[in-house]
């Protein structure tokens, strides 16, 4: 392997942000308009929400488990949220969003429950929970949409200006929320747990991790954090639909994250990796329709990034079996 090469399966994302360049530089130059303020603006709104379902799908993954579920939750927590609003106006904005990340939360930790209370494997829960989740959105809405008059302007505006450079509230909210993910796993002893869970299970016990807490941490955190996806999905897009909210943004988050450098083995995985990753499917989402590309082919992107993350991921630790098959043969 050349040395260039050698680099980018170390560092994932000084590769990710070559893509990012080769992008923005490939599509500005057959669409001049894609380099511009306006289009940066738009970037910047697609990627709030699955910015915000990623970090908790990284935590989870980071683990060694899946969240398949994500989509259906955000569902499920922005239908009740938009029917809220609608049906209580006078309840204050900040309660629908606690509302909201409660009701998130509580979804996540039943996947953890599942996992860990019958030992079953998580991506097999949560493809059941992602259906269940999701017949609870039509159950508890009746099937009906939660129409733009009912959701609050102040709610909505958090997806058009704030007083920081007029930056949507909901960028800097998606931001935020990334930046507290960083210090967590980084600059914390649970946080390190989590990589130590996923590097090693059967050794983490051994080393006096508490393997259920920690399993139950995260998927509760991912599922808190598609609650709070879920009351600001409300706010970029004005109204809830039950048939269409959240319906594939669970393989949306992933390859965001697997292309961000998350193995899905476990134990490896960076905040800034998976924020670049975000950033890559965004640019690509928004730069489709803008080349006159059909909305389809970002489906076959999403899934030919996972296919080349999970490939790059296989070299990434066939090359650490060898360095280490060296190592002791020298020694």
């Amino acid at each position: 392997m050349s040395g260039l090469g050698s680099f980018f399966l170390r560092r994932r994302e000084a590769g990710i942000f070559v893509m990012i360049v080769i992008v923005a530089l490939i599509v500005g130059a057959i669409e001049p308009r894609f380099l511009t303020l306006e289009t940066a603006r738009i970037v910047a709104l697609a990627i709030p929400l699955i910015l915000i379902a990623a970090m908790g799908q990284m935590m989870v993954l980071v683990a060694r488990h899946v969240d398949l579920s994500i989509g259906s939750t955000m569902a499920f927590s922005s239908i009740v949220a938009g029917m809220m609003f609608r049906d209580l106006p006078e309840v204050p904005i900040l309660i629908g969003v606690f509302v909201a990340i409660a009701l998130g939360a509580a979804l996540g930790t039943l996947n953890g429950l599942l996992v860990v209370l019958f030992r079953l494997p998580s991506i097999i829960v949560t493809l059941g929970t992602l259906s269940l989740y999701r017949g609870l959105v039509f159950l508890v809405s009746d099937a009906r949409q939660v129409d733009p008059q009912f959701i609050p302007r102040s709610l909505i505006s958090m997806s058009q200006t704030s007083p920081i450079f007029d930056i949507p509230w909901i960028v800097i909210i998606a931001f935020a929320v990334a930046f507290a993910t960083y210090l967590f796993l980084g600059h914390t002893r649970v946080g390190r747990q989590i990589y130590a869970l996923g590097s090693n299970p059967v050794a983490a016990p051994l080393r006096g991790i508490k393997v259920v807490p920690i399993t139950l941490l995260v998927f509760t955190l991912s599922g808190a954090l598609a609650g709070l996806a879920g009351v600001l999905y409300a706010s970029r897009f004005g109204y809830v639909n039950p048939g269409i909210t959240g319906v594939g943004f669970e393989f949306t988050v992933i390859a965001a994250v697997v292309v961000g450098g998350v193995s899905i083995n476990g134990g490896v995985g960076t905040v800034l990796g998976t924020v670049l990753g975000v950033l890559l499917l965004g640019m690509v989402s928004v730069a489709l329709p803008i080349l006159g590309v059909s909305a389809f082919w970002q489906d076959v992107f999403n899934g030919a990034v996972i296919v080349a993350a999970l490939l790059i991921d296989r070299a990434v630790r066939d090359r650490s079996v060898r360095a280490l098959a060296q190592a002791r043969s020298s020694a």
